[in-house]
This record gives structure tokens, C-alpha cells and sequence, in this order.
């Protein structure tokens, strides 16, 4: 008798051991927030950062290795794992060689977008070249998953669910409207064209953002008491604009009962917010302070209404930012710390200059990413040149340029030929041999090419360190200080949910943090 209860139980324990894996991950984007704002704010997080803070498992050394540093590339990596080397989101927008113009990394002439009145063209996933965390899931589970990604940007909506995700909503500042793209569907679902019917963000008309310690004080900003871009455009750079994010991701909850239905759905949210105001004033702002704390109890809003909704072991939490950003360099001048600004111009015109000298007049550049410039491959034909040679001509001239660090042409990063160092690394695993430049340049820290405010895109680390967080069922709880990569949140997650690593993942499971 004695064994077979011990055989009983031999069997019954493993699958008590085996939580039910939660029905809903809530993938949370901070855009712009540098890792220390965790530790730097910290006593005054009593909110939603402040429960996955002591309730998560959570990375203090997590970057990412890649440049440059952007929304668009920090959103395609969050979910799929993949470096735009792999994915082919080299950059918030690009050159297109084939079709002779800018475009977008979600721009997507097919489409059109729907829920203004006036045609205008759509976005979509179309240029991902790699699956996500939610393609994996939707590849399996097939209509029983359902993925949805939310943001004030399209691409902060588009990117992290995926190709095949079933809608993906963002704020346009036109209109006031939450709108989307026929990419998904061929109109509005009902219940959204309702939700915009209803001027979710008129509310907010005539707002003072308010210090959230000091309301006494001078208002941060002023909203305007008329309807219009320049409110809605305002709005977007106070923390009203989160709070409309997660007023919507919660409608996207109820009414398409995510979580509710039997599957395992994916809910993507980035706020948008703390990226439109810290390029404004800087990480060291009151106002960048004062956003995060506000932030910080948004979040713990929306974590409470997924509790009474769902149940507290109904849903799993990521939450990581796209990336950092730069200290003011006036801020860094009188901390008599490196950093000033560059002309924006001065890449460009050690080009064409130096080009110019040598090999005489004509249209030298098609077109620049940022600091990447793209050659006109044509002027090099015409005038019977190799293109290599030209290159290292580029190359030389920006090299001259006062405060640039590194030069990296595509030639050089074709071959690879270059040293190995963490940099190096990551300008490699962020170039992409179809759609990137011809140049990669890197400016000495804490330097930038913006004339005011301040921004971000480097490979260093106030632009590559940022929170990783886990929490929820089946995760181990505590600090975790070695070295990791946001690109290993994707294979974590696909091995969490018993699905297959997302096709262009590069990092490695973070299995330390499973209790199972």
C-alpha cells in the first residue's frame, strides 16, 4: 500500500508543481527611461513600478547591444530578440534605396489609415523581417490568441506584436482619435469608433500638469482650452498622454476580453509620454522626475484594474524602456563633464566637401539616417569611380570632424572588418546589409547634433541600459545583476509559454528566474 501511494503521489506532484501558465502577458514600453530613473525616484514609487520593483525579477544590468538606440529598433527587439541586423528596423526611418525616398519603419503606402476622415496613408508590421513573441504564440494557438499593441506612436503600437498581431491602435494628434490601419481590418472596430466618439482626451482641455508634490507651484505646462493639434499635441507631453494610453489598453481589455477567452493573448502598451518630454528638458528636469513618479502610479492603477479583472495570477508583466538618453550638454559643461553640440550639418558637409575636392562637383548624397549618410550611387557611376575608394574618402573627412569618435563604412562592416569591442559590436549587430547606410558615424559621448533639448541613439550607456522587469506567476522574485540583453526577453518568454523562439532572437533564456 505504501508504494502505491508513494507512486500516487510521484505522479500527482509534478502536476501540482506545473502552474497553469497566466492567459494574458502585458508587455510594457517606457519610452526614453534610463534605468536610474528606477533608483533615483525609487522613494517615491508607490505605485505600479514600485510593485514589480519589490514583487519582480528584475535586471539591473540590462542593455541593449545595438545602434543606434532608437524607438523604432528598441520596440522591434523587445519581442522578437532579434538585432536590426536580423530584423531590418535599422532606424525610426531610413533610406530606401529601391524606391529613391524616406520611409518609415512602419510606413506602409497600402494601407490606409482608418478613424480620421480625410484619406491618409496607413502603417504597418510589413517591414519586421522577423517574428515576435506574439507571431509564435498566434502560430500555435491560431484565433485563441489575440495580440494587440497600444501607444501614442504607430510604430510603438506596430512593432512589438508583430505581423500577425489582430489590431494595433495609436494616438493621432490630428484628430484626437485612436486610429489604426487597413492593414488589420477594413474598418474601425465598433466599439473603438464609440470610444472616439466620446473625446477621450477633450477632458483634459484647459490642463495644468501640476508638480505632483508641490501643487502650489508653477504648472510644468499649459494646455489649450480649444480642440486641436496644438492640444492634442500638448497632450502628448504631460502625463496625460500615458494616462489615455492605459485609459485605452483598458477598453482593449474589456472589450476584446483579452485574458478572458481560453488562450494566452498579448497586450503591448508603450508610453509614449516620458520620451516627448524628456527630449525637451533632460533626464536631470524636474519634469522627467515628476513624470516618472506620475507614471509610476498610472501603472499601479492599471496592474490594480487588471487584478479585479483578471486575478492577480491571471497575468504575467514584462516591462522594459526602447532606451535611454543623453544628459543636457549644457548640464554636462557645468558639471565640468565631456559634451557639447556638433552643427548639424558638419557631417554632411565633410562629405560633399572632401568629395567635391577630389573628385570634382555633383550630387554626392541620396540621403542620411540622423548622422548615416547614404551615397548617390549614380555620381559614383557617372564619374567611373569604385565605390570602396569613395567610402574611405567619406570616411576620412568625418573621421576630421571634431568630436566624432568611430567611422564604420559598409564596406568595412560587410567584411568585417573591424576590432571587437562592445561598440563595434553594436554598430555590427545594428547594420543591415540591404537597407543600411554607407556610413555609420559615432560621436564622442555626450555629444549631440541637436541644436536644443537633448536626445539619443548612441551605443552608450545612458542610451543603452534600461529597466528589464519580470512579474507574475511562475517568476522568481529578487535582483539579478549580472549582464543581460533586452533581446533575451523574447526567448525567456517563448520558453515561458511553451512556444518556439522568435525566428531572429539572438539572446539567451533567462532561466534563473523561473521557479518552475
Amino acid at each position: 500500500m505504501a508504494r502505491l501511494i508513494f507512486g500516487f503521489l510521484c505522479l500527482l506532484l509534478p502536476a501540482l508543481w506545473a502552474a497553469p501558465r497566466p492567459k494574458l502577458l502585458v508587455a510594457i514600453t517606457i519610452d526614453q527611461f534610463r534605468y536610474d530613473y528606477l533608483s533615483r525616484f525609487r522613494p517615491h514609487y508607490t505605485g505600479g513600478l514600485a510593485r514589480l520593483l519589490d514583487g519582480g525579477a528584475v535586471f539591473t544590468n540590462a542593455h541593449y547591444e545595438h545602434f543606434p538606440t532608437v524607438t523604432a529598433v528598441g520596440h522591434a527587439t523587445f519581442l522578437s530578440g532579434a538585432a536590426p541586423a536580423l530584423s531590418g528596423i535599422i532606424a525610426n526611418s531610413w533610406y530606401d534605396r529601391e524606391a529613391g525616398r524616406q520611409v518609415t519603419s512602419v510606413s506602409d503606402d497600402a494601407t490606409r489609415l482608418l478613424g480620421v476622415a480625410e484619406p491618409r496613408s496607413g502603417a504597418s508590421p510589413r517591414r519586421l523581417l522577423v517574428s515576435t513573441l506574439a507571431d509564435e504564440l498566434k502560430m500555435v494557438h491560431g484565433s485563441k490568441t489575440r495580440a494587440i499593441g497600444v501607444s501614442i506612436k504607430d510604430r510603438s503600437a506596430i512593432l512589438p506584436v508583430g505581423r500577425m498581431a489582430d489590431a494595433a491602435y495609436w494616438f493621432d494628434a490630428a484628430t484626437g482619435n485612436f486610429v489604426s490601419s487597413t492593414y488589420y481590418f477594413p474598418q474601425l472596430p465598433v466599439w473603438v469608433e464609440e470610444y472616439n466618439r466620446r473625446r477621450p482626451a477633450d477632458k483634459y482641455l484647459g490642463q495644468s500638469w501640476i508638480p505632483f508634490d508641490h501643487p502650489s507651484a508653477r504648472p510644468f505646462r499649459q494646455l489649450p482650452t480649444e480642440p486641436g493639434k496644438a492640444f492634442y499635441d500638448g497632450v502628448e507631453r504631460t502625463p496625460y498622454g500615458n494616462q489615455l494610453v492605459l485609459d485605452f489598453a483598458q477598453a482593449v481589455v474589456e472589450h476584446e476580453q483579452l485574458g478572458q477567452r481560453g488562450g494566452t493573448d498579448v497586450l503591448a502598451v508603450s508610453l509614449s509620454s516620458n520620451d516627448r518630454v524628456g527630449h525637451e528638458v533632460g533626464p536631470d528636469a524636474p519634469e522627467v522626475r515628476d513624470l516618472s513618479i506620475q507614471t509610476d502610479r498610472q501603472l499601479g492603477q492599471f496592474l490594480s484594474y487588471l487584478d479585479g479583472k483578471l486575478g492577480r495570477q491571471s497575468y504575467l508583466v514584462v516591462l522594459t524602456a526602447d532606451h535611454g538618453v543623453a544628459p543636457l550638454p549644457e548640464v554636462m559643461q557645468q558639471r565640468r563633464m565631456p559634451g557639447g553640440r556638433l552643427p548639424e550639418r558638419a557631417v554632411v558637409q565633410a562629405i560633399e566637401d572632401a568629395l567635391t575636392a577630389k573628385y570634382g562637383g555633383g550630387v554626392w548624397l541620396a540621403s542620411k539616417s540622423a548622422e548615416m549618410p547614404y551615397l548617390n550611387y549614380e555620381t559614383v557611376r557617372q564619374k567611373g569611380l569604385a565605390l570602396e575608394e569613395v567610402l574611405q574618402v567619406a570616411a576620412e573627412a568625418v573621421r576630421r570632424v571634431p568630436h566624432i569618435a568611430r567611422v564604420y563604412t559598409r564596406s568595412q562592416l560587410e567584411k568585417g572588418r573591424f576590432g571587437g569591442d562592445g561598440i563595434d559590436l553594436r554598430v555590427r549587430n545594428g547594420f543591415h546589409v540591404v537597407r543600411g547606410p554607407d556610413l555609420c558615424v559615432i560621436v564622442e559621448p555626450y555629444w549631440l547634433t541637436d541644436g536644443s533639448g537633448t536626445s539619443h541613439g548612441t551605443p552608450y550607456s545612458y542610451d543603452s541600459h534600461v529597466p528589464v522587469i519580470f512579474f507574475g506567476p511562475g517568476v522568481r522574485p529578487g535582483r539579478y545583476h549580472a549582464r543581460v540583453a533586452v533581446n533575451d526577453i523574447a526567448p525567456t518568454l517563448a520558453t515561458y509559454f511553451e512556444v518556439e523562439t522568435p525566428s531572429g532572437a539572438t539572446g539567451r533564456v533567462l532561466a534563473e528566474i523561473f521557479t518552475d
